[in-house]
């Protein structure tokens, strides 16, 4: 558990707002660290891919879904054939008797049947939902808009709960600096006072330097 609770490092309620020259010597005083450190702004991380080296890796099947979107522009409008599901054309009849030299016909018989089961299971489970949506659908429909009214009051609550937080940890904030406010003034003038007196202090021995070295240069002629 940390000892110290707060901390002043940003005061915008206390600290001056800095003028633009100011900002400005900064920002090149950073500029210069990174230029000085081999850091080049315009190239980026490693660990980055730039977006013109970017390749997708698609699955074989979304591959072929590309070539055929790509190949027919109108089935870019259809995700599902729905040719599937029309009437179906049966082959020509054959005979069992006469037919089992042409297994090309009885292949055509098989696949128009199973065409015609998935057909008859689509229709049959869209007549379903149908009868389930007329009966429940309205039921359904109101109670699924009173849950997303309720959801939506929570989801409001909670963001006016949010609002008044942040509101009480800004005021706060305000007055815990504003408190401290007068400390760190002195604080600051007192730091202030301290390095003018060590810059004289430094003068005043270089002075007293430049005097023994004249003494004892006049000493010595």
């Amino acid at each position: 558990m940390p000892l110290i609770h707060e901390s002043y490092d940003s005061l915008p309620y206390v600290d001056t707002p800095l003028d633009e020259a100011s900002v400005a010597a900064a920002r090149a005083v950073i500029n210069a660290e990174i230029r000085n450190a081999g850091v080049n702004m315009a190239e980026l991380h490693p660990a980055l891919i730039p977006a013109a080296k970017y390749q997708p890796q698609f699955s074989t099947v979304v591959e072929r879904e590309h070539v055929r979107l790509d190949r027919d522009a109108t089935s870019k409008l259809s995700g599902i054939d729905m040719k599937r599901y029309e009437d179906l054309d049966a082959p020509e009849h054959t005979n069992p008797t006469s037919d089992q030299d042409r297994p090309e016909l009885l292949a055509r018989w098989n696949k128009a049947l199973k065409q015609a089961y998935t057909s008859s299971a689509y229709i049959e489970g869209r007549l379903t939902q149908l009868g389930l949506l007329e009966k429940f659908g309205k039921n359904a429909w109101l109670v699924g808009n009173s849950q997303l009214e309720d959801i939506l009051k929570a989801i409001e609550a909670e963001l006016a709960d949010v609002h008044k937080q942040q509101e009480g940890t800004e005021t706060l904030r305000r007055a815990q600096q504003e408190s401290v406010q007068g400390e760190i003034q002195t604080l600051e003038a007192t730091w202030k006072k301290g390095v003018g007196r060590v810059l004289e202090t430094e003068v005043a021995a270089e002075g007293l330097k430049q005097q023994i070295l004249e003494q004892r240069r006049a000493g010595a002629v």
